[in-house]
């Protein structure tokens, strides 16, 4: 099967990826043709475990190709997904659906044959319809459907997810929609991986639910956090306590800085927008949002604390470890350690930094950040340490060479990646998340 993606950021491009390694025939379009340019010779425009050689491998085997010319690149093609941003819209947080107009109108000024054109974008409830008027007003002849199939990838685990997944979603109202839908993800039948079909508007709210209902347990175990500070809790105790629940489950119980990423804060938004336009608040969500964002900076707080205060904390230094929103990624979007780096800014503090993949995306929004080459040159000099992204790279530091770098031994780790008895035992003064 020829299978068309429109869009070569992350989602189009893993799934391209992951489709052409699955036997089919995918071309991956983008108006970027710096992005496809450097794609032709090899060079991903992310950082994800693994994607540059799968994207090699199956271009080799002329199975995966790129184009910055969308009538060529759909010719054929028998799926064609619109998998381009969808980010929060300025001014009043509804998603921006202007590109997926806008290549919904393309295709169908140039659909040569009859197609299944599939939402893999993340959109509001409703989209599809839209997607599917826009079609119908191009005068197309051809044989069409429109379907709804959310992506539920993780950044750093995303080949692994998409080739093993939880389930797979499509909302389709055709038959003709579900049976090209059944021989694109017919691979995925052997492994027998669940597949949910559904309508199209379920399968639109599907997603926004689901990035909801996970950004609403992090915020919940991070509020229990705050409190297990103040009662002598221990967090980690309570979120195993929690977890064994099978009705609840241990994933996403992790105390930490809050959510940031490509998802949860826009879909959060999007679903807010969505429930007020239908008059059907949700208001949970409006808790999860507000308490989440408010959290970042009170990370930045925790940091100057530890120091001694604001008073004792200005002009000293803070040494950032991590900097992406979470590891194996070099996603910048929202990341705690904004706000993190922000507020220790704007309490005179000096902030250097080191991040394993993050930096190069870092730089620009976090202009008054000195971006180091390791882990120890961000330490050196520093009167205190925040680990803000668990990479693996910070779950082994050696102590004593910390110790010896910093001017003052002060650890404060906002991921709780280390033992506090084994730091205390180092010399340290340590403080965590939600551990008295």
């Amino acid at each position: 099967m020829k299978i068309a993606m429109v869009g070569s950021g992350y989602v189009g491009l893993v799934s391209g990826a992951c489709f052409a390694d699955f036997g089919h025939d995918v071309v991956c379009i983008d108006k970027d043709q710096a992005k496809i340019d450097a794609l032709h010779d090899g060079i991903m425009p992310i950082y994800e475990p693994g994607l540059a050689e799968l994207v090699e491998s199956n271009v080799k085997a002329s199975r995966l190709s790129f184009t910055t010319d969308l009538a060529e690149g759909i010719d054929g093609a028998q799926a064609i997904f619109i998998a381009v941003g969808t980010p929060s819209r300025r001014g009043d947080g509804h998603a921006d659906l202007s590109f997926v107009h806008a290549v919904a109108r393309e295709v169908g000024e140039n659909l040569a044959s009859d197609a299944v054109v599939v939402t893999k974008s993340t959109v509001p409830v409703g989209t599809g319809d839209e997607v599917e008027r826009i079609l119908e007003d191009s005068g197309t002849s051809h044989e069409f459907a429109v379907v709804s199939n959310p992506e539920f990838l993780r950044e750093g685990a995303a080949i692994g997810d998409f080739k093993r997944p939880d389930r797979i979603v499509i909302g389709a109202e055709s038959e003709f929609g579900r049976e090209v839908m059944r021989e694109v993800y017919r691979p995925l039948f052997l492994n027998q991986s669940p597949i949910l079909f559904t309508s199209r508007r379920s399968a639109e709210l599907i997603k926004y639910a689901a990035n909801a209902f996970l950004a609403t347990k992090i915020t919940f175990i991070n509020e229990m956090a705050d409190l297990c500070e103040k009662v002598g809790a221990d967090v980690q105790d309570v979120a195993r306590g929690i977890g064994t629940d099978n009705r609840i489950g241990p994933k996403f119980l992790h105390a930490g800085p809050g959510y940031g990423g490509s998802c949860f804060p826009k879909d959060t938004l999007a679903l807010l927008k969505t429930a007020e336009d239908y008059e059907s608040p949700v208001r949970i969500v409006e808790a999860v949002v507000k308490v989440n964002d408010s959290r970042k900076r009170a990370m930045g707080r925790k940091v100057v604390e530890a120091m001694g205060g604001s008073k004792a904390a200005r002009g000293k230094k803070v040494a950032l470890l991590g900097l992406t929103f979470k590891p194996n990624t070099d996603d910048m979007r929202d990341s705690p350690a904004i706000a993190v780096a922000q507020t220790l800014h704007d309490a005179g503090v000096k902030v250097a930094a080191y991040d394993p993949e993050g930096m190069e995306q870092a730089a620009p929004l976090m202009p008054e950040v000195t971006m180091c080459d390791s882990s120890y040159a961000a330490i050196d000099g520093a009167d205190a340490i925040a680990i803000v992204t668990e990479w693996d790279a910070f779950r082994a530091l050696d102590l004593a060479k910390v110790k010896e770098l910093a001017k003052e031994p002060v650890l404060v780790d906002l991921r709780n990646i280390y033992e506090p008895n084994d730091v205390r035992a180092a010399g340290f003064d340590y403080v965590s998340i939600g551990r008295a």
